[in-house]
């Protein structure tokens, strides 16, 4: 899971996406033990999502935008 700065600035989080995407494609092309499959890059959440799709996330954790924000405060 890869995850960015927590910023508003959107090229930032762009380019460390970016990033990612190559890493995970440099590795995806190396020489892997055979049980090895890199099929999905999971990257972005609820804040960043579309930027992390647009750089080539396969998988994104989104659940702040379903559930809404945490409270931390509330008892158990």
């Amino acid at each position: 899971m890869g995850m960015a700065t927590f910023t508003q600035n959107e090229e930032q989080i762009r380019n460390e996406f970016g990033k990612l995407k190559r890493l995970f494609d440099t590795l995806k092309q190396s020489e892997l033990p055979a049980n090895v499959t890199m099929t999905e890059l999971s990257m972005g959440m609820s804040a960043d999502y579309k930027i992390a799709i647009e750089q080539g996330s396969t998988l994104i954790r989104i659940g702040t935008a379903i559930l809404g924000a945490r409270n931390y405060n509330q008892e158990s």
